[in-house]
């Protein structure tokens, strides 16, 4: 049933109808629509949206009688109920069960429901060939829907992106030969390079002329341009790139022929080349500017071991966390095809990154609670420097000389991200106030969270002893 109904497009295009799936009340009482489809080539017949109507069995009698005698039933006179003329199908929707024989018996086909097909007559005129074969097209699948052969078992699923009967359509005869061609389709194959009559030509062999090179010619190629399996593929040629979908048509156990669906899709294919090299683009900036980062960070750390001066020392090492913290979001940001990271990740390095520069004697033990996430680069990059000062903070001030305990505790909303850095360590000094605070790295923090992530910051003295920082930043729409 999902099946049918991804793929119905196809039958509403060609049919020029309306499509309404009906299924029976489990009481057998009636009927209850669960789907609908409009037409992309002609006017629609529903305007309002008839998901969820239930019908008395009764109400309409087509759909009863498809039902009950397993056939395709259609009404003599136009339906003139709704102001305008409809022509009214019914079409009983059967699958075969896949399982063998049951107790020794085979258990033959089964109906799930019917399809109502309702076609606006009343723009009605002397149909062109392109009508014609359409309306030929749609009358093939609407008996392969009640023989319980299309959709077919198996297949690929269908792409969002695959071609449409407007698109271009061919019809094939059971030997692969070109009945009709639509003049999308056959424009298609003008761009390809075709000079020659399309209609009557083998289409599996005239599309592997077209594609010629010294590779093997593409099987895949040969199956779908003959229309022998229900598959998808694409030729490209003379700068050109096509699209071809082929719907094998068969009808009363015999196979009499295939539609081939055609797109052109050069210019997509072109901006998708164009994107890739886009992302590899920016992943190789990424990449030279992770190992800049890495560059300064080793003349820091080189410098700091020749100076004398411990506080001068001590600066250039936690300058030299800074510029690593935001050196690890750039070297996963180069690995990456989108301006996006999974910051666990980031944090689990920064926490591990804060954990070494503990004194020996404390043997800080941290640990991440929760989950951040996939977050874009501009939350990214900030966060992980904010996370890389809270650490040091909590390493190098509350748990000095001291073991304990330090925890990052991340809680994410739909449009929210919170995150709490705590420690079991000596606390906050008397009379601490962040807003007055002359500590470098909490200004940092307070920079960030604040100016650049639009966040709220707040430190507070933990139950039981320690610090607690809540660090509150609102997420865009996804």
């Amino acid at each position: 049933m999902h099946s049918l109904v991804s793929d119905w497009q196809l039958l509403a295009d060609l049919s020029f109808a309306d499509l309404i799936l009906w299924i029976p009340l489990r009481d057998g009482s009636g009927w209850i629509a669960i789907a609908q489809m409009r037409p992309t080539t002609g006017p629609t017949v529903y305007h309002d949206d008839v998901v969820g109507t239930i019908i008395a069995k009764g109400e309409r009698e087509l759909i009863d009688t498809a039902w009950a005698e397993r056939r395709i039933c259609r009404e003599g006179d136009p339906d003139w109920s709704s102001g305008v003329p409809v022509r009214e199908e019914t079409i009983p929707v059967r699958r075969a069960d896949p399982g063998g024989s049951r107790n020794g018996q085979s258990p033959g086909p089964r109906y799930l429901g019917v399809i109502q097909r309702s076609t606006n007559l009343s723009s009605a005129r002397t149909p062109s060939r392109l009508e014609l074969t359409y309306l030929q097209s749609a009358s093939d699948l609407a008996q392969m829907v009640a023989e319980g052969r299309f959709p077919f078992s198996g297949a690929e699923p269908i792409l969002v992106r695959s071609p449409r009967v407007g698109d271009g359509l061919l019809r094939l005869d059971r030997a692969g030969r070109v009945t009709y061609a639509s003049p999308n389709a056959l424009s298609a194959y003008r761009r390809l390079g075709l000079t020659a009559d399309l209609v009557g030509a083998e289409l599996g062999r005239t599309t592997a002329m077209l594609c010629y090179s010294d590779e093997p010619i593409n099987e895949n190629l040969m199956v779908v341009a003959s229309g022998k399996e229900p598959r998808e593929t694409e030729v490209e040629a003379g700068g050109t790139v096509v699209q071809l979908r082929a719907i094998p048509l068969v009808v009363g156990g015999g196979r009499i022929g295939a539609l081939v669906l055609i797109r052109d899709v050069t210019e997509l294919r072109r901006r998708e080349r164009e994107l890739m090299t886009k992302d590899a683009t920016i992943r190789e900036i990424h990449h030279r500017v992770k190992n800049n980062l890495q560059t300064v960070a080793a003349l820091l750390r080189l410098q700091a071991r020749r100076l004398q001066v411990p506080e001068g020392r001590e600066a250039l090492e936690e300058a030299v966390r800074r510029v690593g913290s935001i050196a690890i979001v750039h070297e996963t940001l180069s690995h990456t095809p989108e301006e996006q990271v999974d910051f666990d990740d980031i944090a689990d390095r920064v926490i591990a990154m804060a954990s070494e520069v503990s004194a020996p004697e404390a043997q800080v033990v941290p640990r991440r609670v929760g989950s951040f996430g996939v977050l874009r680069s501009e939350i990214a990059t900030p966060l992980a420097m904010v996370l890389t000062e809270l650490l040091q903070n909590a390493v190098q001030h509350g748990l000095a000389h001291r073991p304990g305990r330090l925890q990052v505790k991340v809680s994410r909303g739909a449009d929210r991200l919170d995150v709490i850095v705590s420690d079991d360590g000596a606390g906050l000094p008397e009379g601490f106030d962040l807003e007055s605070s002359t500590s470098l790295g909490l200004q940092i923090v307070r920079t960030l969270v604040v100016g650049e992530l639009s966040g709220r910051l707040s430190i507070e003295p933990r139950e039981g002893g320690g610090t607690e920082v809540t660090v509150g930043i609102p997420l865009p729409p996804a």
